[in-house]
């Protein structure tokens, strides 16, 4: 039952410009513990080549996995690309839950749908520092997920910022006390642990030592994956 991924949220932006989130933004805070919260995360979103307007956005991810210093340290760190197709401004296409953009796709050959809704933001006007308050709703084979985060311009949401993101969780029924800042310090005293082979892509050496978290690797979606070492 997908039912769950299908309802929206009566705060999202009505009028949201797909331009506004062109560049590099960092998550500072995340809601859901099992998907927002990997350390040294960006997203930077780009107009596709040969597209005319924003309509469609690539985004670029990054975010690091931790294996506990119980276990030898260190991180992995990864890269991946996703499309995001803003239905905010293709009035012609269907849109009941009021989206603001969703993506969809297949990891390890099962497929993934996700729904984002934008129910919050500041352009930087009246001394409110920019951010994008995110809520999103999905769904694999194992079962429907959500959560929420934040982006901003600098590694840690600025204080003045808060007041205005706190009040749209409010708007949205989200609880901006319940969210756990991310740690965008990106520490270089500690080891990288990815294949030398896959960059900051997957492969097999580099997780199989892990064993998956809720939904298994088909999980490993946006805006994230989880795992816990084991060994």
């Amino acid at each position: 039952d997908n039912s769950a991924e299908d309802v929206g949220y009566d705060s999202t932006v009505k009028a949201f410009n797909p331009q506004s989130l062109v560049g590099t933004w960092y998550k500072t805070d995340g809601l859901n513990p099992n998907y927002d919260l990997f350390d040294c995360q960006t997203n930077t979103f780009k107009i596709p080549e040969g597209s005319k307007d924003a309509s469609e956005l690539d985004m670029d991810i990054f975010f690091r996995v931790l294996r506990p210093k119980e276990f030898g340290g260190g991180f992995w760190e990864n890269a991946l690309t996703e499309h995001m197709v803003v239905d905010a401004v293709q009035k012609d296409l269907p849109n009941p839950t009021g989206r603001t953009m969703h993506t969809e796709g297949k990891m390890y050959g099962l497929k993934f749908n996700e729904n984002w809704y934008i129910v919050g933001e500041s352009d930087g006007s009246k001394d409110v520092p920019p951010f994008k308050l995110v809520a999103y709703k999905g769904h694999t084979l194992q079962g429907n997920y959500e959560g929420a985060f934040v982006y901003a311009k600098e590694p840690k949401l600025p204080p003045a910022a808060i007041p205005a993101v706190r009040e749209a969780a409010a708007n949205a029924g989200l609880d901006f006390a319940k969210f756990t800042r991310i740690d965008n310090t990106c520490p270089t005293t500690s080891q990288a642990l990815n294949d030398p082979d896959a960059g900051t892509g997957t492969s097999t050496t580099d997780w199989i030592d892990l064993v998956v978290g809720e939904g298994g690797v088909i999980d490993w979606v946006v805006p994230g994956w989880r795992g816990e070492y084991n060994k």
